[in-house]
């Protein structure tokens, strides 16, 4: 990205300047990558793409950024408003301009204004509608409608319009197209469950669509084998965790295999848990990826199996009992026997982990109680050192008290003595 951060305001469509709710951005270098992080306008303090009180004016971004203090300004995605950012990554050379393909066909099919990203790799396109529900997010390409905030460069693409045009049919039709599952996408998991970490990421998971309504969802994992385990962190309990960013990815694995690796629908649900915090919708990642968002990519891509209402242990004696033949019944029961082998490595899994949690919480009274012991013991030896000079200083006194009333004594004495001798 150019040093050069002015922005053509003019080419900025109104009815984004018109709106309080931008930021600034500094690009630091966070465990090796570039980050862009947001800034509040006017004080340089961390702003949060979920609290407004961080936000502020168009302008006054603009002058902190002219100040020297920021590198440039973003636009901030809220519920109260029908914007809709569409991020499109590492798909333009910024030597030669040349486009991807899918891109190109983004951008025109949209029709809105257009700009492109601070590295030079990708467009940002805005327009206004409803995000389609499902995922939001496939490879390179991402839709954000609430809780980001989309870096802003004034960069416009002379092609496109120069306002936020109402697009929502091509908005469905680029998400269904783009973004969300395809028919071959679910029939290829459904068909490979050990698929690799890479293909379950690709993929967004299991490919299984759980239809369950969040508090039968939830309550399936209560009840389930490790439900105790699933609840304490839903309350916000990270005890046997050496961090809380464990404790999340913990309960993002859980919420990964009870969703069908649906990845809105575990952002949706960890947001409800008692372990949701601002740091969640931090921007954590060079890509513009927020700590939440990979977080989620993670557990999703690091899960090989997912639940599926349709192959429980209920639906099974039915199918049995209802007169399926040997060979469908050998199946059920070679299903139940598999289900039941990985309920019980599951089990075995977070029975090691909990083992191990106690252990570390064991080793670390250990390292307390050895660390008081060597605090006491110098703290007697030092007491003792103490009485032991106490002792001598009482013995030095005593002796020269006795010394002193022996010489008092003799010299009574000697005075009686010629005092009588006188007379």
């Amino acid at each position: 990205m150019s040093s050069d951060t002015s922005i053509d305001i003019a080419t900025l469509p109104a009815s984004l300047r018109e709106r309080e709710q931008w930021v600034c951005w500094k690009e630091e270098e966070r465990d090796g990558k570039q980050t862009k992080i947001p800034v509040t306008p006017g004080t340089g303090a961390f702003a949060s793409s979920t609290d407004p009180d961080t936000w502020d004016s168009f302008e006054t971004a603009l002058e902190y950024v002219e100040t020297g203090n920021a590198d440039g300004v973003g636009f901030v995605f809220t519920d109260d408003d029908p914007i809709v950012g569409v991020d499109l990554d590492d798909c333009r050379d910024p030597e030669t301009g040349d486009v991807d393909d899918a891109a190109l066909d983004i951008i025109e099919r949209l029709d809105s204004y257009t700009e492109i990203s601070p590295s030079g790799t990708g467009y940002h396109v805005l327009i206004t509608g409803e995000l389609p529900e499902g995922r939001n997010r496939r490879g390179s390409f991402e839709l954000y409608d609430t809780a980001r905030f989309f870096t802003v460069t004034g960069d416009h693409v002379a092609e496109t319009p120069t306002h936020v045009a109402r697009r929502q049919d091509a908005l469905v039709a680029i998400h269904r197209e783009y973004v969300q599952d395809t028919d071959s996408d679910v029939k290829a998991e459904s068909g490979q469950r050990g698929a690799t970490d890479d293909q379950s990421a690709t993929n967004g998971g299991g490919g299984v669509d759980v239809d369950l309504e969040d508090k039968e969802l939830l309550e399936k994992a209560t009840n389930a084998s490790n439900g105790t385990k699933f609840e304490r962190l839903w309350n916000g309990n990270t005890v046997g965790y050496d961090s809380q960013s464990e404790a999340d990815m913990a309960l993002c694995y859980l919420l990964a295999f009870w969703t069908g690796g649906d990845h809105t629908r575990i952002d949706q649900l960890f947001r409800q848990s008692g372990l949701l915090r601002e740091k969640w919708d931090d921007v954590h990642y060079a890509d513009g990826s927020t700590y939440g968002e990979k977080t989620i990519e993670r557990a999703i891509a690091n899960t090989s199996e997912f639940y599926d209402p349709d192959s429980g242990e209920e639906s099974t004696q039915s199918h049995v009992s209802s007169g399926t033949s040997t060979t469908d019944a050998g199946r059920d029961d070679s299903n139940r026997s598999r289900a039941y082998l990985i309920e019980k490595n599951r089990l075995l899994t977070d029975r090691v982990d909990e083992l191990e949690a106690t252990l570390e919480q064991k080793d670390e009274r250990i390292d307390t109680l050895e660390a008081e012991i060597e605090r006491l013991t110098a703290e007697l030896a030092d007491r003792d050192r103490e009485e032991g000079h106490t002792h001598e200083e009482q013995a030095v006194t005593a002796s020269e008290s006795d010394e002193e009333s022996e010489t008092t004594s003799v010299w009574g004495r000697t005075k009686r003595l010629f005092g009588n001798g006188s007379k």
